[in-house]
């Protein structure tokens, strides 16, 4: 290379630098491993989720996934969901209650996270946190963040509810490195003004199918919303796709039936069925349990059109 084209191709903007691959050509930059998403905007596209992310365990009945957060993402997971609880005087993730099952603190969980996301600068992930205990978003949420090193990635909407058409492109935010969003599920409503900018609240911006189902046909209804100024169609929406079973009068995750639950012929039926209250869009997110199973990352690929 002469030395002039040289300097020119070091002055290239960032996002103009092109991947070299093993045949000795230039490939487009790649946005969530796919270049076709680049300028695909977040409301635009599938992605899968992890349903209580933390819960790998192979022997715990309360457990939900077979293999750990960094796994999970290194599979193809972009969203990861968690719920927390106070448990001695900090905040951890835990299923229902930290004495059945007990994750780890949020700040570990958090930093697991960041190295993930430090270690690949092409990809945009989801977070989203249930808060049920109503614990503050500025007084222990935050600092939590903030130790973590997390919260530079975080990106901050223009406002605090998002027509699904109005989101970035994943390169736009890849761009900026504001490649975490941060959805939380509902607001503190004894202290309305506990919010943080960064962390915007599920509802006025996804609507979601009913959880801890235990019908394998999966019937699409809209379950939890928030209107707001927003239709049911210009929200986004999450398909609780993961499968109870009842014992007794508990129910637990159905592992014995994952293969099933996250085959294309399911994920598929709910999605399709869906498609009445969606305005004939593909679900935003497909939560499941035991990511490891089934094709729900190839199901994925073929509802964006991959």
């Amino acid at each position: 290379m002469q030395l002039f084209s040289f300097i020119s191709f070091l002055a290239l903007p960032f996002q103009f630098i092109f991947n070299f691959n093993e045949l000795g050509g230039f490939s487009a930059p790649l946005c969530n491993g796919r270049a076709e998403l680049c300028n695909r905007s977040y409301g635009n596209i599938t992605f899968v989720g992890a349903h209580d992310s933390y819960a790998n365990d192979d022997i715990n009945p309360a457990a939900t996934q077979s293999i750990s957060i960094a796994k999970q993402l290194e599979l193809g997971v972009r969203l990861l969901q968690a719920q927390s609880h106070m448990f001695e005087g900090q905040l951890h993730f835990c299923h229902t209650s930290c004495l059945l099952y007990n994750g780890g603190t949020v700040l570990n969980y958090l930093k697991t996270v960041k190295t993930w996301l430090d270690a690949n600068p092409r990809e945009v992930l989801t977070i989203l946190f249930t808060n049920p205990e109503g614990v503050s978003y500025i007084n222990v949420w935050l600092p939590i963040f903030e130790q973590a090193g997390i919260d530079h990635y975080a990106y901050v909407p223009p406002n605090p509810q998002m027509r699904k058409s109005d989101w970035p492109t994943l390169e736009a935010l890849i761009d900026a490195n504001k490649r975490l969003v941060t959805f939380m599920d509902y607001p503190n409503k004894a202290t309305p003004n506990d919010t943080v900018p960064f962390m915007i609240f599920e509802f006025p911006n996804i609507w979601e199918t009913p959880f801890d189902t235990t019908n394998a046909k999966f019937p699409c209804s809209v379950d939890r919303i928030v209107n707001g100024s927003l239709s049911i169609q210009d929200h986004m929406y999450m398909i609780n796709h993961y499968l109870d079973v009842k014992i007794g009068t508990i129910l637990i995750p159905d592992r014995l039936s994952a293969p099933k639950t996250n085959s294309q012929a399911s994920i598929l039926s709910e999605a399709y069925g869906c498609l009445q209250f969606s305005g004939g869009t593909a679900p935003n997110f497909v939560l499941v349990d035991w990511v490891d199973k089934g094709v729900p990352i190839q199901t994925a690929n073929f509802l964006n059109g991959l």
